[in-house]
């Protein structure tokens, strides 16, 4: 196998977080708001439920990649997985958005299950996902290249869906019911996100595999895992990270049918564009202009320093956001297009981190358990989520909201907060925890020449 990393692998390794994004904003934003308006839920009881389905999904995410580390096949230990998983992916994605004739209680019980099945499935696919960075590649140049085609396409697929999943559902409400519109639009996403898994499978490879004498030992990687100081900021920093995303994004839909009053802003077609459909193709637009700067911007500063002074002038921006008035839609959409620049930039970072945090250990230990170290990414990820998405919605019902009601003037106070000093402080929180990390980019030169020599010993 040629060690040189082609132009198809990187765009084969984008297509598949263009497709987990797809989901994870259509997750983030629309979820949320298909729940309480759409399903019928009450804002307490999807919180409650985003939280407790969390006591079980927090120990999935090592124990799939526990799993990974000890898969064995012809493709390599991450790959088969993309094919394994892609279809049953996008299967439970429609499942989620599926209506069914039940009481209440009925319809709570089935959110609780179809919820924690995708959060299994997601699992499953994208921790064999994440962790293939770490194996593609032994230059920590290659993994930065590989994260930023990575995060370029994550937002190109985010930016797909926040412009084409409310004109579908428009479209197909011409025609059915609104339940059924919404389980149709998933549909078509949940084919897209199939057919770009597939791709990803087909198109990467595996170059790094653990060394000849490491024999499989549970206790063991955990111990180094648990010595992995870097590997805890990370995660805490991504945890941090993620919840300033999913409280912006979770309140966006809130915001703008409640305060601002979502009206038609653009037309093209048959095709009608909403002030918050706009505002979030916005946010996507300068969130992939954020992941273009990153390497550039490392490069000069440093991961770290980047990354915290992302978070600190998010922090900052996002507290403007409260004073802002309902009618001046211009600054409203500049201060979203200056957060989401510097949100672009730390997630290309935060995933070749992990990786530097995987040869740390390495390095440290002698023993490669990649699969559990990149098993943070997806914990942190989902950890993250369902922190902001649970706060929101706690946040939503303690300030009375009700669904498709006028709010009363706490209520809007409360969408403000949510939309301005929540996630900023969620942000201030993430660069202060980066603060604490010691893999400076001079130190991981250093580590990835004594581990070259090694493997070429080998």
């Amino acid at each position: 196998m040629s060690d040189k990393v082609t132009l198809r692998e990187k765009i084969g390794y984008g297509f598949g977080d263009a497709a987990s994004s797809m989901f994870w904003k259509i997750f983030s934003i629309f979820l949320p708001f298909f729940y309480t308006d759409v399903f019928g839920i009450s804002a307490a009881a999807v919180g409650t439920m985003f939280l407790a389905t969390r006591i079980w999904d927090t120990a999935n995410d090592p124990l799939m990649g526990v799993l990974c580390d000890r898969t064995t096949t012809k493709w390599g230990k991450f790959r088969p997985y993309l094919l394994w998983v892609a279809v049953p992916f996008g299967v439970v994605g429609v499942l989620m958005f599926t209506t069914p004739d039940l009481g209440l209680t009925g319809k709570l019980i089935y959110a609780y299950i179809t919820y924690t099945l995708m959060m299994m499935v997601y699992t499953a696919i994208n921790v064999p996902y994440a962790s293939l960075l770490g194996v593609m590649s032994p230059k920590s140049n290659d993994r930065t290249l590989f994260a930023s085609y990575r995060m370029a396409f994550a937002f190109a697929g985010s930016i797909l869906v926040v412009l084409i999943y409310q004109p579908l559902v428009d479209g197909f409400k011409n025609v059915v019911a609104v339940t059924t519109a919404y389980q149709l639009t998933m549909v078509v996403v949940g084919c897209l996100v199939i057919i770009m898994f597939l791709l990803t499978f087909s198109w990467t490879r595996e170059r790094i595999s653990p060394p000849k004498e490491q024999k499989n030992n549970l206790k063991e990687d955990l111990k180094n895992l648990v010595g992995n100081i870097p590997w805890f900021v990370l995660l805490g920093a991504g945890v941090a990270t993620l919840v300033f995303n999913s409280v912006r994004d979770g309140v966006t839909l809130y915001y703008f049918k409640y305060f601002i009053s979502d009206d038609v802003a653009l037309s093209w077609t048959s095709a009608t564009f909403t002030f918050s459909t706009l505002y979030l193709f916005l946010g996507q637009a300068t969130n992939m202009i954020g992941v273009i700067m990153a390497k550039s911007v490392s490069s000069v500063l440093g991961k770290r320093k980047t990354f915290m002074y992302a978070m600190f002038c998010a922090a900052i921006l996002s507290g403007f956001f409260f004073f802002v008035g309902k009618n001046n839609l211009w600054l409203i959409y500049t201060l979203q297009g200056l957060i989401s620049f510097c949100a672009g930039i730390v997630f290309p970072l935060l995933w070749s981190m992990y990786a530097d945090a995987a040869d740390f250990s390495e390095w440290k230990t002698g023993r490669r358990a990649t699969g559990l170290v990149f098993s943070a990414s997806s914990m942190s990820q989902k950890l993250g989520w369902t922190i902001g998405g649970s706060i929101t919605l706690w946040l939503l019902a303690f300030y009375g909201f009700e669904a498709n009601v006028d709010q009363s003037a706490e209520t809007i106070k409360g969408i403000k907060y949510m939309m301005s000093f929540v996630p900023g402080g969620a942000a201030l929180l993430s660069g202060l925890v980066m603060m604490l990390y010691s893999l400076n980019d001079k130190k991981m030169v250093s580590i990835n020449a004594e581990l070259d020599q090694r493997r070429n010993a080998e």
